[in-house]
């Protein structure tokens, strides 16, 4: 499929597709992103089925066009009652520094989409047109119920073999997840040997061996960046770290500062905050994550339960580095604006770069 045939598909005027950003995005950009010709994208992973229904009928408010509702297929995390209770431990003197106290213990905050019958009867219903899948596959009942609705259904990989289980179960587009892309690794297992593809050459081993169409995704900041990923023939770029600036972002002011300063020039990969590889701002978080062992984190999304509480301790002090401030290697190039003139900046550079 060419990108002018998957961009048809989508009803799409640009090979654009703001990535999900759970936390991060809102309905009011996606639906930006949808009227300017992309594809506009919600992370309700983190959200309830009423919480998800809610963003994506607000963003049915603002736009007619296809919305993409991104979901987590995790596995389910496991207490370890030892590994939580030395994880609370080792994280008592950073509460501390806040005055303070850890959770007494560590609590699953989000549910996976994996057999999710009332989050999956949710998005039948609401139909928001593409949905999107991270950390691994739904059942094949789940991909058979929106198939036979007609809903076209997306994937991250990492790698060859988790793009050829994909493709092979019926999904209708790759996402080619380079090593440079903020946010968590979309790695089906967490704990295997991770390559650490780069986005251009992950995107070109999949686009020589896949019949479906290949999205990349990865330290993509600009319109040239878009037209590089079409060039090794993916069907379309996805831009996470792009969009996190813009006016209709959720980012909180300290993500903001960091974002357009300094930190953007050092993103690093970590384990500390959610329990899951993903790319972040460097900052007091990671810092202290340094030389932590991979081993030592409690499972996704367990650990989040404390980093969430160990943010929210430091915000009360007006300390902001222990966010989850996810980035690409992009950042430095990233741009504050409405959503709408970063869409009308990426297609005039798309445009303009010569194919």
């Amino acid at each position: 499929m060419s990108s002018a045939e998957f961009c048809n598909r989508l009803n799409l005027q640009v090979p654009i597709i703001q990535a999900p950003m759970a936390g991060v995005s809102t309905p009011a950009m996606a639906a930006a992103v949808s009227n300017a010709g992309g594809l506009g994208s919600l992370g309700v992973g983190a959200a309830t089925v009423d919480g998800a229904r809610a963003m994506i009928e607000e963003a049915r408010t603002l736009t007619d066009h296809p919305i993409n509702a991104n979901v987590f297929c995790h596995r389910p995390a496991r207490a370890d009652t030892q590994k939580d209770t030395a994880w609370l431990s080792r994280l008592r003197s950073e509460f501390g520094r806040f005055d303070a106290e850890p959770p007494e213990i560590l609590n699953k905050i989000y549910d996976t989409f994996v057999g999710n019958d009332a989050m999956t009867s949710m998005l039948l219903d609401a139909r928001p047109g593409v949905v999107s899948f991270h950390f691994g596959l739904p059942t094949n009942d789940q991909i058979a119920a929106f198939k036979a609705q007609g809903t076209y259904l997306i994937a991250s990989a990492i790698n060859l073999a988790e793009a050829r289980q994909a493709q092979a179960v019926g999904i209708d587009a790759i996402v080619a997840q380079g090593w440079e892309a903020g946010g968590h690794r979309g790695c089906f297992d967490e704990n295997a040997e991770d390559d650490r593809h780069g986005t251009f050459a992950l995107t070109r081993t999949l686009v020589q061996h896949l019949s479906v169409p290949v999205i990349a995704a990865g330290g993509i900041m600009d319109g040239a960046g878009v037209r590089a990923a079409l060039n090794l023939g993916a069907v379309a770029a996805q831009l996470g770290t792009a969009f996190v600036a813009c006016d209709e972002s959720s980012a909180n002011a300290s993500y903001r500062d960091a974002l357009l300063g300094g930190p953007a020039h050092h993103t690093v990969m970590t384990r500390v905050i959610s329990g899951r590889p993903a790319r972040c701002l460097q900052n007091r978080f990671t810092q202290w994550g340094q030389g932590v062992a991979d081993l030592d984190v409690p499972n996704y999304p367990r650990a989040y339960d404390a980093g969430k509480a160990l943010n929210a301790a430091a915000s009360d002090w007006g300390e902001g580095g222990y966010g989850a401030q996810w980035a690409g290697q992009g950042a430095p190039l990233a741009r504050s604006m409405p959503t709408a003139d970063l869409m009308s900046a990426l297609k005039d550079e798309f445009m303009t770069i010569s194919v």
